[in-house]
């Protein structure tokens, strides 16, 4: 079946439709891993977007049930060079299409990718329709002029979880699969927070020793309180961190009283809390094979990011200082309070999918709470 991308811009791209059929709209960016579709498909993290993968064979390892990020999937629309159908994966159950069709995601293959990235990249990140109904440019973006853009808009309020729960799986392992880890053997109590949290988060902070609680991106500061953590944890999420007003105002109840580490969204949301100023980034950053520099060990990572927004550094200068820098760009991918057990990163360190560099980071939380302890 015939399928379009039109872009705001005016660009066409004509392809093939597979997944579901229909229209989508959404914010289009490209992500660069070469592995791990399944996981990008699953993070909550692309809600509103539509991805473009830029390695060209998409589908080949099929789905599984165990490779999943979140309760599903939360994008707008999937975008490769080449599906393929014929998968070949031990632990596959199913192939890409049906899983589309699964969740009514709209996918298009057979098109330029490599085009159609370059001309994001040298654009920007904007608004495109996939439709496999309507062929008219006219009337596509007269529907695209109805989209809101990015900026603006909270995503994360619908992707959080709605109650409380406890979280108990660790790392998947071969021949197993995901053991459960009783929350009493662990060494440390965190809470964390909900805006669009990937699995794989948890499970490290499950694997680094931890009794861990997910709260909703709305939980009152005195009632995570009130669960004497150890710690609190900000997640990853979509969308733009500034209209999260209010939980901008939770995190600054936390600030002075408990550990905070932050990722991605939570990053930004920290910035925010302690007075800064976020920006957004013209295509911004979508892979598993982007480098990093830890300041603090001059060591260059290999990172897993996604994400549209960043912090402006000078504007949180007073009370933090750069913790990791992002070395294609040169933005802020992570800060550190001066003075308070706080600190937070734009990338991924749970990789899923990506490269382990920076799984550490779990155990700086750990060392972050154990010292609060001590001191307490």
């Amino acid at each position: 079946m015939k399928a379009v991308l039109a872009l705001a811009d005016g660009r066409i791209f004509t392809g093939k439709s597979f997944g579901a059929s229909g229209e989508a709209t959404g914010e289009v960016v490209f992500n660069t891993a070469m592995t791990g579709y399944q996981e990008v498909l699953t993070d909550p993290s692309y809600k509103g977007q539509m991805v473009t993968m830029t390695y060209t064979q998409i589908g080949n390892t099929g789905i599984n049930r165990e490779d999943i990020e979140s309760r599903g999937l939360f994008l707008s629309g999937f975008i490769v060079k080449e599906y393929q159908d014929c998968y070949s994966n031990w632990r596959a159950t199913m192939s890409l299409d049906a899983y589309l069709r699964e969740h009514k995601v709209v996918g298009i293959h057979g098109l330029d990718t490599r085009a159609l990235a370059r001309r994001l990249r040298d654009h920007g990140a904007q608004n495109g329709i996939i439709s496999t109904t309507d062929f008219d440019p006219e009337s596509l973006h007269k529907k695209l002029h109805k989209v809101p853009v990015m900026s603006g808009l909270d995503l994360a309020s619908g992707v959080s979880c709605s109650a409380p729960y406890p979280w108990t799986e660790g790392s998947w392992q071969l021949g197993s699969g995901y053991p459960q880890v009783d929350p009493k053997s662990a060494q440390y109590k965190v809470v964390a927070y909900d805006f669009g949290i990937k699995y794989n988060i948890l499970r490290c902070l499950v694997d680094a020793g931890c009794a861990v609680t997910v709260v909703p991106a709305t939980f009152p500061a005195a009632e995570a309180l009130a669960l004497n953590p150890d710690g609190i944890f900000l997640s990853n999420g979509p969308g733009d961190p500034e209209p999260l007003v209010a939980v901008q105002e939770i995190i600054r109840q936390f600030i002075g009283k408990k550990p905070i580490f932050g990722i991605c969204l939570g990053h930004q949301l920290l910035g925010l809390a302690l007075g800064g100023r976020t920006m957004k980034l013209p295509f911004g950053n979508h892979g598993s094979n982007l480098p990093v520099l830890d300041v603090a060990s001059h060591k260059v990572e290999i990172t897993a990011q996604n994400h549209g927004f960043c912090v402006d550094l000078n504007s949180v200068a007073e009370v933090c200082q750069l913790g990791h820098e992002n070395l294609n760009d040169q933005t802020v991918e992570g800060i550190r309070h001066k003075s308070l057990p706080i600190f937070s990163v734009q990338h991924h360190p749970e990789a899923s999918p990506g490269p382990h560099d920076s799984q550490y980071l779990f155990g700086r939380f750990v060392e972050m709470m154990a010292k609060a302890r001590s001191a307490a």
